[in-house]
């Protein structure tokens, strides 16, 4: 079944010195339960897409469909992680993920068997009456994403989630996603810079072009995930497609700058 079906979407920024196209001619189909990742150059539109997606921004032309339904603004079937942790500073681990259902009006045992759930699903027994400023940056995240589950959306919207985290915690915090998308097989889109992120977690890599931004290639992923971590970074098959899929996005890269050379030469 599919997910979500984007057809022919096209999106402007509208500055002082004239239109700035972001997106043109986008086309994407996500099968529900699939894990699709979308790389490709700073500055190509993949974040404009993951906005549009979650109803945040309009488009300018093309179709959005969730679920066989037009996009027209956000919705509880999305929900959406940011790259900055956007938690209240005031609440704690407990009342940060909880806000979410008690403004939807869900009853207050139930609430509370979700949160319960949900901490010790990130691995936060302990910490459940923590502010954020007494949390590290993977737990801040952690606490996110528990935020955003919490309310049990069909798909979730990444954005750049692990940017901000140190080498070592952003790993560890991509085992947690790939652990929970496994649990749950919700539909997830993901934008990421980071081509081994995009291979390790996905089922399926989209590269875009530079701006304004279109689906140029395709890379299915069929790595072999049941070993630990250290296994299928290091299989050969895991570094032939990292590699192949770092190389596309090099040329989308290297032919912007190329013409940026010739604009200025002109």
């Amino acid at each position: 079944m599919i997910s979500i079906c984007v057809k022919n979407l096209n999106k402007r920024y509208r500055a002082r010195d004239g239109d700035v196209p972001a997106l043109a001619d986008v086309d994407i189909e996500v099968r529900e339960g699939e894990f699709v990742t979308i790389v490709g150059p700073s500055g190509c539109g993949k974040s404009t897409l993951l906005y549009i997606l979650g109803g945040f921004l309009g488009a300018d032309g093309g179709t959005i469909e969730v679920n066989g339904k037009a996009v027209t603004g956000p919705g509880v079937d999305r929900g959406i992680v940011f790259q900055e942790y956007a938690l209240f500073p005031w609440l704690t681990v407990v009342q940060n993920i909880r806000y979410g259902l008690e403004m939807s009006g869900t009853p207050g045992r139930q609430c509370e068997e979700t949160v319960e759930r949900l901490v010790r699903t990130i691995g936060l027994q302990g910490f459940e009456h923590r502010f954020p400023r007494e949390l590290s940056g993977g737990m801040k995240q952690r606490v996110a994403i528990a935020r955003t589950l919490a309310y049990d959306p069909k798909i979730l919207l990444l954005d750049e989630p692990f940017g901000a985290l140190d080498a070592l915690t952003r790993e560890g915090m991509q085992d947690e996603l790939l652990r929970l998308w496994q649990a749950t097989r919700k539909t997830v889109v993901m934008v990421t810079h980071d081509v081994n992120e995009a291979v390790y977690l996905s089922g399926r890599v989209l590269v875009m072009s530079q701006r304004p931004g279109r689906i140029v290639q395709e890379f299915p992923v069929t790595i072999d995930r049941t070993g630990e971590r250290e296994v299928t970074v290091l299989n050969d098959d895991f570094n032939h497609l990292r590699n192949e899929v770092w190389l596309a996005v090099r040329r989308q890269a290297g032919a912007n700058a190329g013409a940026s050379r010739a604009a200025r030469d002109a």
